[in-house]
């Protein structure tokens, strides 16, 4: 079946008030622009940002998501956001178990799957991430680890239109490293498989999103391989140009 394609940015902990202003205004004017286009756009900027984010995008085709959210919709939890304050914010979508979360926060799937539920309860989609390391990858386990990964991850009940699949090497990302069309082909593969065996008929409505170093330069072969449907992308999402020409990458567009 025919999934539309999302192209995603994760600002990571960057921006500030001035510094959003100015990229949310680009993208949505290069957006309103742009008569022919027919992706989805998605911006995840950090917490602070979600609410000034969310009421610049409003109106526009340019949705909202947030990087995290904690297993709990409210409760004495000092310094964490609930995915229902992130959905009263105007988000639509949610990151959950990131490479970044899992390694530097020490996220296991079950605590990863438990957030995608949060997300669920209120609305929001789970952008659901998975990725394998380097030394995964050298001793031939790339597959396997995401597949594990995957099932143990993904929430009960998801459906194309809760959740996405975002599939991100940890040795790719922000490293300048590219993985092989081939590589990207493999793991993309293994995904929907997986999909298959979990969802049943819903797997094929899925999208499953490449990350890890996603530039201009090399957005569109990207998203000319199957099961490519678009892309979650870091640094170059920093900048208005590098972003938008990413989205017309996704539509076979010129820059």
């Amino acid at each position: 079946m025919a999934r539309r394609k999302l192209i995603a940015g994760n600002w990571k902990m960057n921006g500030l008030r001035t510094d959003s202003a100015a990229l949310v205004s680009g993208l949505i004017s290069r957006r309103a622009a742009e008569s022919d286009f027919d992706a989805e756009m998605l911006v995840c900027p950090p917490f602070t940002l979600l609410d000034r984010v969310g009421q610049s995008l409003a109106g526009s085709p340019i949705a909202l998501g947030a990087q995290d959210c904690h297993i709990e919709q409210t409760g004495a939890f000092t310094g964490d956001v609930s995915a229902a304050m992130i959905k009263d914010m105007g988000a639509s979508y949610c990151i959950v178990g990131h490479s970044e979360r899992r390694s530097g926060h020490h996220e296991a799937n079950a605590l990863i799957r438990a957030k995608a539920d949060a997300a669920l309860s209120v609305g929001l989609a789970a952008i659901v991430c998975v990725g394998e390391s380097e030394p995964e990858r050298r001793a031939g386990k790339a597959c396997e680890v995401v597949c594990a990964q995957l099932s143990n991850s993904i929430p009960g009940g998801a459906s194309p239109d809760t959740l996405v699949v975002a599939y991100e090497p940890i040795w790719a990302i922000g490293s300048g490293r590219i993985p092989t069309a081939d590589e990207v082909v493999e793991i993309h593969s293994t995904l929907r498989r997986c999909l298959h065996g979990l969802l049943g008929g819903h797997a094929s409505g899925v999208r499953i999103l490449y990350g890890g170093s996603v530039k201009p330069s090399n957005a569109r072969e990207f998203m000319l391989l199957p099961d490519v449907d678009g892309c979650l992308v870091g640094g170059a999402s920093l900048s208005v140009d590098d972003f938008w020409a990413i989205a017309l990458a996704s539509q076979g567009l010129p820059a």
